[in-house]
């Protein structure tokens, strides 16, 4: 018990340590008339408008005023939110790389808005316009503290409009106050924006950032004052209904399937800070498709969430634990199962329901309950797969997160062992974060169940990380028992306990092309308990890295490993090769370098050649990826993964390949046209993909998806399938 109060003291005193400076604020007026959405601001309602101005430098400086400004006005009627924005600029060069919705800000012209509805520091609502009045929107989560918490994969609806004016464009939003989630009778948001400027290299945020932070980091916001409270969402109900015909040939099994599909979502409202969502015979064959990988380890790989009902407060359920060694919840193991041949199979969901959201300002909710089809000639049975979560802010910007969740079979399988008729898994995590996000960290502990399960049946960690202008460090580890089962989550592998600590110290030059640059170390060690903690996995890394002024980045790193085998294992992954044997232990060394060139230009590229020893071989790898913009309708790249692994007789050698062509053609904002070639050699894998989507009406839209796949040493073909799926998107 007294290690436990150590370590929960230890977080949660930073929180106290640091306040956050005093933030910007502009009034939004409420006003009683509708505002045409056509990027003109003409209205005289808009001269009575406060806007936020003033806009900061974040690169590549952080201490300066930007030197184009924006200024940014808000007005809010009984159901909408209104904005219009003047933007700033020394030119009409605009870059554009495709009109898509949903684009990728870094290394384009946009702006983007976030809105902290809750005033909690941890999750917020961004909405961004490109100067062609492309539009994007998506989720903050875990305060913006990582990649990982930004999802663009959530859609709403809401209009927008930009034109280009001489010297400046201009952006007119209309978003309804359906689309945010906020406590009813509330008087203020906080609020951020930061915008790319590619023709002066400068990316300016209205809320100071200093660089060492994301720039959608949720701890430096301003606020906008409503003028009077906000009342009730009035939207409690929309109706997204499919219909999708698939024709497949799988020319391995010599099998095709005709099949037409229909179903659908509902979402419902309830309140202003909960939703309720309802799927009946889901249908994801619209979703993209994952890109390929090579993988030269002995472990499963993580692969991103792409599905849409799983999306919406998605880190409520996903971000417990560990995304490395142990997650206990990962919504990918929902809709796909192993046959009798251990391949990994799609498997049909019937239907379920997830309730999540705010219950008021300290309290976080999400109920998931999901139904999977049985599949009995490949030994599938019917599993009920239910997540409950529960997060009680703490502090400032810091919470405490409950979670349980389980599978379980309710029917009797001939095929099925009674030690798999369910698993559960509950934890606890409590989640740091300092006003000013100086010190972020982690601290959980999580229990799994199931039917002679075992004692070792725990997992936990600790991740406390120290994030400054100059000195960052963190102190991280982990275990996860031999006995510990999360079958709905993503556990690499067993019996392990590990310490990552990392050192980092940069340099911010004030004169000169480098931007900034720094060093970073950090040891990586793994210990098997029950091997006799013996030590069976480290890694030492040495990292230099550097960004340019004009966003060129170059970076060096050496890697000094000891992998001891407890299995035989492959690395190049061939068929019936001689297996490197186990019970033995192999040191290595190897070197990297990598270049990203300046984004902002019509080609841009990224190079990372490495060379060192592997195993009991050497290795000798490169990675590229090339791209052409021919703005703003066709955009052309070229990623390409190449490995040469030398072993001596009688290990197998292997030259791997990885070559991934994209083509992705808008013909319209309404209209996009991506293909995507895959080629693998380790995957014997020929694949192509094609996605035509039209979205004839605000988040409805027709797919035709076509997928072909051929194996690659004969070029003979695997599958081939194509679709056509129709959703229509109905507010009720």
């Amino acid at each position: 018990m007294s290690n436990i109060r150590l370590i929960f003291l230890t977080g949660v005193l930073p929180v106290f340590l640091f306040a956050q400076n005093p933030s910007k604020t502009f009034v939004v007026k409420y006003i009683d008339q509708a505002i045409k959405i056509d990027a003109i601001l003409d209205e005289p309602i808009w001269e009575k408008a406060e806007s936020a101005h003033d806009f900061q430098q974040y690169f590549p400086s952080d201490s300066i005023l930007a030197e184009q400004q924006t200024d940014i006005k808000m007005l809010y009627s009984a159901t909408t939110l209104y904005i219009g924005i003047k933007v700033n600029t020394e030119g009409s060069d605009y870059v554009i790389p495709s009109l898509q919705r949903d684009f990728r800000a870094g290394g384009n012209d946009n702006i983007s808005l976030l809105f902290d509805t809750f005033n909690d520091g941890t999750n917020a609502f961004l909405f961004g316009m490109n100067p062609y009045g492309v539009r994007r929107e998506a989720l903050i989560s875990n305060g913006g503290t990582s990649l990982s918490g930004f999802t663009t994969s959530w859609d709403v609806k809401w209009r927008g409009e930009s034109k280009i004016y001489d010297g400046y464009y201009v952006c007119e939003m209309a978003i309804p106050l359906t689309s945010f989630k906020f406590k009813q009778g509330e008087t203020k948001w906080r609020f951020n924006s930061y915008r790319f400027d590619m023709q002066t290299n400068e990316t300016s945020t209205w809320a100071e950032i200093p660089q060492n932070q994301f720039v959608f980091n949720l701890a430096f916001m301003g606020d906008m004052v409503f003028e009077k409270p906000l009342g009730k969402s009035r939207t409690p109900l929309a109706l997204i209904p499919y219909i999708n015909g698939i024709s497949l040939k799988d020319f391995e099994n010599d099998e095709s399937t005709n099949e037409f599909n229909f179903g659908g979502d509902a979402k419902v409202a309830i309140g202003n800070g909960m939703n309720l969502d309802i799927t009946v015979n889901p249908d994801f064959s619209n979703v993209e498709v994952d890109n390929f990988f090579t993988n030269l380890t002995r472990f499963e790989v993580n692969l991103p969430e792409r599905r849409q009902f799983f999306i919406d407060n998605v880190d409520l359920f996903g971000t417990f634990g560990n995304e490395r060694d142990s997650n206990p919840f990962f919504s990918r193991r929902i809709g796909i199962a192993e046959d009798i041949n251990d391949e990994t199979i799609e498997n049909g969901i019937i239907g379920g329901i997830r309730l999540s959201g705010k219950l008021n300002e300290d309290w976080r909710l999400g109920l998931l309950n999901i139904q999977t089809e049985e599949d009995i000639p490949n030994e599938i049975p019917s599993n009920n797969n239910t997540v409950f979560a529960l997060q009680k802010k703490i502090f400032s910007r810091s919470n405490l997160s409950f979670i349980f969740v389980n599978r379980q079979t309710f029917n009797d399988y001939d095929f099925l062992d009674e030690n798999d008729r369910y698993n559960r898994v509950v934890g606890l995590d409590y989640n740091l974060a300092s006003s000013d996000n100086t010190w972020v960290g982690k601290f959980f502990f999580h229990k799994s169940f199931a039917r002679d399960i075992g004692d070792d049946d725990s997992a936990g960690g600790v991740d406390l990380q120290y994030n400054s202008r100059h000195v960052n460090f963190g102190l991280r580890g982990n275990f996860v028992g031999e006995d510990y089962r999360a079958d709905l989550g993503f556990v690499r592998r067993q019996d392990i306990v590990a310490a990552r600590p990392f050192f980092e110290y940069n340099f911010w030059p004030k004169k000169g092309k480098i931007n900034s640059h720094g060093f970073r170390v950090g040891p990586n060690a793994i210990w098997r308990p029950n091997l006799d903690f013996q030590n069976t996995d480290y890694n030492i890394f040495l990292r230099w890295e550097a960004q340019f002024k004009t966003q060129e980045e170059i970076a060096a790193r050496v890697f000094n490993r000891f992998t001891f085998l407890t299995d035989p294992f492959d690395p190049t992954g061939t068929d019936g090769a001689v297996e490197l044997p186990a019970d033995q232990g192999y040191y290595y060394t190897s070197y990297e370098v990598e270049f990203q060139s300046d984004r902002r230009k019509v080609f841009s590229y990224a190079l990372q050649p490495g060379y060192g020893d592997f195993f009991n071989g050497n290795r000798f790898s490169f990675e590229g990826n090339m791209s052409l913009r021919l703005q703003p309708k066709v955009f052309l790249s070229l990623d390409l993964v190449y490995d040469n692994i030398t072993l001596p007789d009688p290990f197998p050698s292997a030259d791997i390949w990885l070559v991934s062509p994209r083509v992705n053609i808008t013909f319209s904002k309404s209209i996009f046209w991506s293909n995507l070639i895959q080629y693998s050699n380790q995957r014997d894998n020929l694949g192509f993909n094609s996605r035509l989507q039209w979205r004839f009406a605000p988040l409805s839209d027709l797919f035709v998806v076509y997928n072909d796949n051929y194996f690659v040493n004969n070029f003979m073909p695997r599958s081939r399938s194509i679709n056509l799926k129709l959703t229509y998107w109905l507010n009720i």
